[in-house]
Parts: C-alpha cells; sequence; structure tokens
C-alpha cells in the first residue's frame, strides 16, 4: 500500500513530504492490519500502537478513524474495480462475464487477504444502524460497475431494480464463496474444489437475468 504524497514532473519530494508519506503509509497499513484481526470497532490507540506512530499524528493525517476507514474501503474497491474491468474485457456474453467478474474478485483476494476481510466487514457494517459514516459511497461505486458490465453483456438494457439484483447477487456469493473456500480448501487452491459451485451460480443468475428480455436479445 503506497498512500504518499506525490511530485509531478521531475521535482522530488522534500524531506518532510517523504516523512509525511511514511507515517501516513505506516497507519494505513496498521489499520488494515488491526481491523483484519479485530473488526472495525478497534481503537485509534490500537492503530497507532501498532504503528509505532503518536495519537496526534493519527487526527493530523485522518482526522478520525471513521475517514481512515472509507479511504481504505475506497482504495481496495477501486483496486478491485479495476481487476473487474481487465478480466471482463475480453469476454464476450452474459455468462462469461458473470463468471469474470467473480474470478475478478477470486484473484484479486487470493493474495489480499486482509482486504478481504476490510471487504466483508465494511458490506456487513452497511447492514448496521450506526454503520460507518459515508462508507456506503465507494460501495455504492462498486455494485453499480458490476450493474454496468452486465449491462454491457446484453443487447437492451434491463430495469435498474434488476441490475440491482444481479449485482448484490455477485457480491453476495462471492463473498460466502470466498470465505467458504478459503476456511474449507486443503490445497491452497480457492477455487478448485468448488468450481461446480460457481458453475452453477453463474448458470442461475444468468437465467434470472435472461428472464427479464426476449431470450433474442440476450449477446451469446
Amino acid at each position: 500500500m503506497n498512500c504518499s504524497t506525490e511530485k509531478t514532473g521531475n521535482e522530488k519530494p522534500s524531506r518532510q513530504e517523504r516523512r509525511y508519506g511514511r507515517t501516513r503509509d505506516k497507519l494505513m497499513t496498521a489499520a488494515l492490519s488491526v481491523f483484519s484481526e479485530k473488526g472495525l470497532g478497534v481503537s485509534v490507540d490500537e492503530i497507532t500502537e501498532r504503528a509505532d506512530v503518536a495519537r496526534g499524528s493519527f487526527y493530523y493525517h485522518f482526522g478520525n478513524k471513521e475517514r481512515l476507514i472509507r479511504l481504505l474501503v475506497d482504495q481496495t474497491l477501486t483496486d478491485l474495480v479495476d481487476r473487474m474491468d481487465q478480466e471482463c474485457a475480453t469476454r464476450k456474453g452474459l455468462e462469461p462475464v458473470i463468471d469474470g467478474i467473480i474470478q475478478a474478485h477470486i484473484g484479486f483476494f487470493s493474495n489480499r487477504w486482509q482486504d478481504f476481510v476490510l471487504y466483508y466487514q465494511g458490506r456487513a457494517d452497511l447492514t448496521l444502524e450506526e454503520s460507518c459514516d459515508g462508507l456506503e459511497r465507494p460501495f455504492l461505486k462498486y455494485a453499480k460497475r458490476i450493474e454496468t458490465l452486465v449491462d454491457e453483456s446484453i443487447s437492451e438494457p434491463l430495469s435498474d431494480e434488476r441490475l440491482r439484483k444481479v449485482a448484490n447477487a455477485i457480491a453476495g456469493f462471492v463473498a460466502g464463496y470466498y470465505s467458504f473456500a478459503t476456511i474449507a480448501s486443503s490445497e491452497g487452491d480457492i477455487d478448485k474444489e468448488f468450481r461446480s459451485l460457481r458453475k452453477a451460480f453463474v448458470t442461475s443468475l444468468a437465467r434470472f437475468t435472461r428472464e427479464a428480455m426476449p431470450e433474442s436479445q440476450v449477446k451469446w
């Protein structure tokens, strides 16, 4: 993770700017580590202790814990959306695109366990009455991108409600699938033991999507 201040052109960052960037990176890395171990309800003191940084530095860089959570979630989901775009760029048709979205999640999180825990906790936090303020925005952008990828795989647009259901189904499946696969897979290949389940889900979700349109409108 690198959130340091960057200079444009050939201008190099000053010593103070480099120190600022290092401190900020240490806090974000420590926060991600603590969140993955203990959940989003940890204290600022636990984060600064893990980062070995003064408490005042935390508030100087982020203002409050909620802003830090939003930054981490937004960064994770932005990277995940990029991975989905790459995975689906050459796929044509509804089922290949849905499968590509799922594959993007699996590939993305396979080497980023802490990011997956943050993703999982963030989705769960949205259901709470007192969730992190503003956390819904990065998740809405992420869900909208899933909707767009699905919408672009069919010849006629679906209703917003149907697209939203498809996006929620994919996100929910990935969260449960990856959690269970990581625990149950004894060989380290989180996809190997669950290919049949994944295929069944893709087929069912594609059928659900096609029910909203004449068969001739789907891009095969």
